[in-house]
């Protein structure tokens, strides 16, 4: 097969492709530059995309002997990822941007590129498995290393895009793994830190990057009963379940921390209370995108849900209705906002995400 294989400058991806040409596959390297104003290093595990992460890939790619080129798809992602970023926060949502990120950039414009020119699939360094059935039906796996597993950022991509989709590292045991292979390779990158947090946010600071886009909105911090306990500079700053970063003058009567329980950016308005109102049992979600046609959940279907990319998969029942899913959990689940990706799951397979409503 002909592969476009995804070099983002670190190591997973530079072994991808290197496993993917291994296979005995056609594969041509590309960086997606993202950044609009790229830094010319990176700062430790922060942030990405600058020019010595396109650097790094073409290394790799040039060990490797696969051509190597440089898509500037900045615009791309601004008018997509980054934009939706800041007006969920706007509306008083909690985006994932690396959800978006997959599903516009990497599995969207990426392989329509890809598609364009030929290309069978798209090779990535993400850590997540794509098992196919002897129907020939895909399905999409968590990585064998639980610990690096993708699988929820990945749920979004749908059935289409996962056809087209390589995972080169799905069945590794560890990431250690990893940089044994890259540097036994010869790859500089083996030792290369992991980049985290937002990657258009390389300071960790989400507030101030918020401010900074948004403008300072200043309003009221209210308890569960409405009386004014604090003041913030923009409620679209703040997150259900968030306790840090409140400055609130005084504590609650009973002297237990508060936490942020609902945002009102309509009236900008952020309410807080006790850690006992955190916890929901029922969940509503929307922009269903379902890979197990073989699992409709027309009638309640037991499966596990995940809130967070890096959360617990709680035991839950399911029931699908048209584009919108209504999930009974088995537990309470605590700190869960609109706007977060949920993702459903059966054992180690993904049936199916959506974004939560309420």
């Amino acid at each position: 097969m002909k592969v476009l294989a995804a070099l983002s400058g670190g190591v997973d991806s530079a072994v991808a492709a290197a496993r993917a040409k291994e296979a005995g596959h056609d594969v041509v390297g590309v960086h997606m530059a993202l950044s609009r104003n790229r830094d010319e290093f990176r700062t430790g595990s922060r942030g990405c995309c600058s020019i010595e992460d396109a650097m790094d890939a073409r290394r790799a790619a040039d060990k490797l002997g696969i051509p190597y080129y440089v898509w500037d798809l900045s615009d791309e992602f601004h008018d997509t990822v980054v934009a939706d970023f800041l007006s969920e926060y706007q509306a008083g949502r909690t985006p994932n941007p690396c959800v978006r990120c997959n599903e516009h950039i990497k599995f969207d414009t990426l392989l329509a590129r890809a598609e364009a020119m030929g290309f069978d699939a798209v090779a990535t360094g993400h850590y997540a498995r794509i098992v196919i059935r002897e129907d020939g039906l895909r399905e999409l796996h968590r990585a064998a290393d639980p610990a690096k597993d993708q699988s929820y950022v990945l749920a979004v991509m749908g059935p289409h895009k996962l056809a087209q989709a390589m995972f080169p590292l799905g069945g590794v045991a560890s990431k250690a793994e990893v940089r044994a292979e890259a540097a036994a390779r010869g790859l500089g990158v083996s030792a290369k830190p992991d980049s985290y947090d937002i990657c258009f946010v390389a300071d960790g600071d989400t507030k101030g990057f918020l401010e900074r886009a948004l403008g300072e909105n200043p309003g009221d911090i209210v308890d569960e009963t409405g009386e004014v306990v604090g003041a913030h500079t923009g409620a679209y700053a703040f997150t259900v379940g968030q306790r840090k970063g409140l400055r609130l003058p005084r504590p609650a009567a009973d002297g237990a921390p508060r936490y942020v329980t609902s945002v009102d950016t309509a009236r900008n308005v952020v309410t807080v209370g006790p850690e006992t109102l955190l916890s929901v049992r029922t969940l509503r979600a929307d922009a269903v995108v379902w890979l197990a046609p073989d699992v409709p959940c027309a009638v309640p279907t037991a499966c596990h849900v995940q809130v967070r990319a890096h959360g617990e998969a709680v035991g839950a029942s399911a029931v699908r209705s048209g584009d919108a899913v209504t999930v009974e959990l088995d537990e309470p689940m605590r700190g869960v906002a609109a706007g977060q990706s949920l993702v459903m799951y059966q054992g180690t397979r993904v049936i199916a995400q959506a974004t939560i409503a309420r």
